[in-house]
């Protein structure tokens, strides 16, 4: 379940990107196959912007590998290559962006 910080970091920032004429959904189904059934409960993720970057919003005080692991797990399960984890606990929210790549070729992981 979400915080409720995070909810509602979630709600403005998909705000910010609509009033940027991005296509922006929330909370999306990321489903998961196993032994050939498909299951969509349990991974949601955040924020899917233009259909190709993925968003997952953490209110922590700091980035943690498990965070960078679910988003790169993400990424895997939906076939896309680029998320950003953006953590609202630094003092500045450039300090609490990550970027994270699957499968590209330029050395970020």
């Amino acid at each position: 379940m979400k915080q409720p910080l995070e909810s509602f970091y979630e709600t403005v920032l998909a705000y910010e990107l609509k009033k940027r004429r991005l296509n922006v959904v929330r909370q999306v189904p990321v489903p998961v196959i196993y032994d050939d059934l498909e299951f969509e409960e349990g991974f949601r993720a955040d924020l899917i912007v233009e259909d190709c970057v993925i968003i997952e919003l953490k209110s922590v005080e700091s980035i943690q590998p498990v965070h960078k692991k679910q988003l790169l797990t993400y990424l895997r399960l939906t076939d896309r290559r680029l998320g950003l984890l953006i953590i609202f606990g630094d003092a500045l929210i450039k300090d609490g962006i990550s970027r994270i790549a699957n499968g590209l070729n330029d050395g970020s992981t």
